[in-house]
């Protein structure tokens, strides 16, 4: 990082008010969170047409998905057919490196399964969800109902399930709406420099030398690849640059 302006130095009494007057807001900020929260939980629900998706053992009906919870979270994972490791989307790859085992086991805790669909085909799928080491159940909606397409930069959508085979999409978000999935970014809100892109409010010297979502691929790989491989690759351009605003 070249040299940049920093925060001003302030005394510790100066510090503490600074901070006591931001927490307001943030107090403020999490508490209109909250009612939106409330109102995604008074959304109507619109039903789903019986479909099918592949999965490690075939065809599953999507109420299958559900593994007998109620409630199903679903990433719609981008695409590159017959693209290898390094060509597939650093954002959507971005998604996934936080959906560990123990995330998912949470969610169980409150009858949600999480689910990732592509709509690759599933020998293709498979063999980057190894190359990653992730054991999220995964599923090929290639030739599944057009109502499963995966819009550009990825969706979440979110479904309940009666208590029989009935399905029904409750909520969907896509593009910055995701960002609840990545925890990185959250943490470098924190920071005093923030994600160092150039949408960003910032103050005049500080370092935004990136674009929105382009430093998730470094040498050619989509970053969470480096802690899979050593093995270099040619840069390409990423498909995530776009400004996420």
């Amino acid at each position: 990082m070249t040299e940049s302006q920093t925060p001003q130095i302030v005394t510790r009494d100066q510090w503490e008010r600074a901070r006591a007057e931001l927490l307001v807001r943030e107090k403020a900020h999490t508490r209109a969170g909250d009612q939106l929260a409330a109102a995604r939980r008074r959304l109507p629900m619109t039903r789903m047409e019986p479909l099918t998706v592949v999965g490690a053992d075939g065809p599953v009906a999507l109420h299958e998905v559900f593994e007998g919870r109620r409630m199903l979270i679903v990433y719609h994972f981008m695409w590159k057919r017959k693209g290898m490791p390094h060509q597939q989307c650093e954002g959507c790859t971005h998604t996934q490196a936080a959906m560990n085992p123990a995330v998912c086991a949470y969610l169980a805790e409150r009858d949600v399964t999480y689910a990732v669909f592509s709509s690759g085909p599933w020998d293709e799928i498979a063999a980057y969800r190894d190359f990653m080491g992730w054991t999220t159940p995964w599923y090929s909606t290639d030739g599944s109902a057009e109502v499963l397409a995966t819009r550009d930069g990825g969706d979440v959508r979110c479904y309940l399930r009666d208590d029989g085979d009935q399905v029904f999409q409750t909520y969907e978000t896509t593009l910055r709406g995701i960002e609840a999935m990545m925890p990185t970014l959250q943490l470098l809100d924190l920071t005093p420099y923030g994600r160092q892109e150039t949408w960003e409010d910032s103050p005049d010297g500080w370092p935004q030398q990136d674009q929105a979502g382009s430093w998730w691929r470094r040498d050619g790989r989509p970053v969470a690849q480096w802690t899979r491989t050593d093995v270099s690759v040619e840069i390409e351009t990423g498909c995530c640059t776009e400004k996420r605003q």
